[in-house]
């Protein structure tokens, strides 16, 4: 029998002062059972980075031909997909077709690794925007994760500040590629 995802239920108050986007989100999370809490966690950095209207988590993990986010146009069209972690240059250069923006996270120990090997093939990739998270910034954020969980997150001058009302990190994401 197959394992099933756990739920994780956020109640989140953003406040993007770098977009002028402040919004409430009530956001479900499906963690596969092949996701470790550090990549949910930057799922959901992810979205709330480009909070927009119809911006959605999809299958992920289970789903080869999904992103983990993508946010369609009202004639169903994928505006933007949005990957995390560290995929394979071939898989962005079908994102790049399918959609009109590819936004890739990249985080983990080895993500200064895959960029090194990947970055020439990515770098000649339309629409594309490539940011790393530092790996101890994620695993710090992953404190404050908890099944059902009430956060702030506040992004100002590129920089995430996450609380929980009792504990907060603040999270950089370093951008690698902006074309």
């Amino acid at each position: 029998m197959a394992l099933k995802p756990t739920i994780y239920k956020a109640q989140v108050e953003l406040a993007d002062s770098d977009r002028n986007h402040f919004e409430s989100l009530a956001l479900t999370i499906a963690c596969h059972p092949s996701e470790n809490l550090e990549r949910m966690a930057v799922r959901l950095l992810a979205y709330c980075l480009q909070a927009a209207r119809g911006l959605e988590f999809t299958r992920g993990l289970s789903s080869a031909e999904e992103p983990d986010l993508w946010r369609h146009a009202d004639s169903g069209e994928v505006e933007q997909w949005i990957e995390v972690g560290q995929p394979e240059a071939p898989r962005l250069r079908k994102a790049c077709g399918k959609a009109g923006e590819v936004v890739v996270y990249a985080f983990g120990r080895s993500a200064d690794t895959w960029w090194k090997l990947n970055a020439e093939a990515i770098t000649a990739l339309p629409r594309i925007h490539v940011w790393q998270f530092d790996w101890g910034e994620v695993e710090a954020l992953t404190a404050l994760i908890k099944r059902t969980m009430q956060l702030n997150v506040s992004i100002v001058g590129g920089v995430l500040y996450v609380d929980n009302g009792s504990d907060s990190v603040s999270l950089e994401p370093r951008p690698l590629l902006s074309n």
